[in-house]
């Protein structure tokens, strides 16, 4: 039986619609990318607890209007644990990203964290008690090559730094496992607003002992990450009630542009051969795995067709 797995399902929420799914996962990877950015320019000067922290009460403080005004109903959940362990994983990528960003381009921290559809193929196996075939597994070990390209251990350039993006998207992945769970019950307002909640508390048992003072341009730049980074959340939530993990997953490289674009606009910085050249073999390892899921799912499908 698959770990934290509900006992009875309830009404699923799933509206398909994959044009519509994929057109918000581009809009979301657009909005990451441009509160990762401004993360990096506040990241200079600012504890990334500081920056979290200052994100996390925007986001709350967001969701909670949207209760005040009727958002209430949705409140309602069957699932408040997978609604805690969400919201940790979430804050405490937030937190290890950010502080990578202080060391390393955005183009960079941007294509190690593609490793995080390798993570969920893992994690999906004691979590969701998926079975993974070989195939899966070796476009995992083909992913993670690509993250060794990326971040060339060994390397003149290299730097402990360089491995945090990856604990940060192992932290998302778990974030997204926990969404899969929910995708198809829970109402977006109800996990954002709960995903809201747990981070501000999180990151406020430890950003008391990193605070520092702030220009006013910094904080309203912290609020605006804030904005933007909760805009992005409510994109991703909704594009999963609309189409599989295994159609969007393709667009979410959509980033990766963006990330670039931003990155040489505000700080002269573009990627290098090696970043690109890791980037797309990541990639190419998570559109297979998205493919094999794709098959999986209609596998799984015709079978339960068949059994009636």
């Amino acid at each position: 039986m698959p770990l934290l797995a509900a006992k009875a399902e309830p009404v699923s929420l799933r509206h398909d619609a994959p044009l519509r799914g994929i057109g918000l996962v581009l809009l979301a990877a657009m909005f990451f990318s441009s509160s990762d950015v401004i993360s990096k320019y506040l990241a200079a000067s600012l504890p990334a607890l500081q920056i979290t922290w200052i994100r996390y009460a925007t986001f709350a403080g967001l969701m909670l209007a949207v209760v005040a005004h009727g958002g209430h109903v949705h409140l309602r959940t069957r699932r408040p644990v997978l609604h805690i362990l969400r919201g940790c994983g979430l804050v405490c990528s937030s937190i290890v990203f950010v502080t990578g960003l202080h060391y390393l381009p955005v183009a960079d921290a941007t294509a190690t964290g593609f490793v995080t559809p390798l993570f969920v193929t893992a994690l999906s196996i004691p979590l969701l008690g998926e079975r993974v075939g070989w195939r899966r597994w070796a476009a995992t070990l083909v992913g993670l090559a690509g993250v060794l390209i990326v971040v060339r251990p060994g390397g003149q350039g290299f730097q402990l730094a360089s491995l945090l993006p990856m604990v940060s998207a192992l932290s998302w992945a778990f974030g997204l496992i926990f969404t899969r769970m929910m995708s198809g019950t829970e109402n977006p307002i109800s996990t954002m607003t709960y995903s809201a909640l747990v981070g501000l508390a999180v990151v406020s048992l430890f950003a008391p002992f990193y605070w520092q003072p702030m220009t006013a341009e910094e904080l309203v730049l912290c609020l605006l990450v804030g904005l933007i980074s909760t805009t992005g959340h409510w994109f991703m939530i909704l594009a999963f009630r609309h189409a599989d993990a295994s159609v969007l997953a393709p667009f979410t490289y959509s980033q990766l542009f963006w990330a670039s674009l931003f990155g040489f606009f505000l700080f002269s910085a573009l990627p290098d051969v090696w970043t690109i050249v890791g980037s797309v073999v990541i990639a190419c390892s998570g559109l297979y795995t998205a493919h094999r899921e794709r098959i999986r799912a209609r596998e799984i499908m015709a079978a339960r067709t068949g059994a009636r």
